[in-house]
């Protein structure tokens, strides 16, 4: 990939498991998290971990969770470049998805 990317998890609406995947153009520190619609964190499904550039897939099991509308959010750090000084990139991007049990 050139730049980062997240997709719309599939299936959508889902019960009780999903796929959500991203696009990484360069390594990167990712976080990954769920909410709900009053912004509380429901879960983290990555916490600031080193993945390799290229395409990704979490799977996302919300058995626990109530049947609703919830946001996925995911930031991520690209790693700079110690040789040259250059900076990593930046980004965050949201969507929301349905659960229906």
């Amino acid at each position: 990939p050139t730049e980062f990317a997240l997709s719309q998890n599939y299936p959508n609406p889902f019960n009780p498991t999903t796929a959500i995947q991203f696009y990484l153009p360069e390594e990167a520190f990712v976080n990954l998290k769920v909410y709900n619609t009053l912004g509380q964190e429901v879960a983290s499904l990555l916490n600031h971990e080193q993945m390799t550039d290229g395409a990704q897939e979490v799977e996302f099991n919300a058995q626990a969770l109530a049947s609703g509308i919830y946001f996925y959010r995911i930031v991520a750090d690209g790693i700079p470049d110690t040789d040259d000084g250059t900076p990593g990139s930046h980004f965050v991007q949201s969507k929301k998805m349905m659960l229906i049990k």
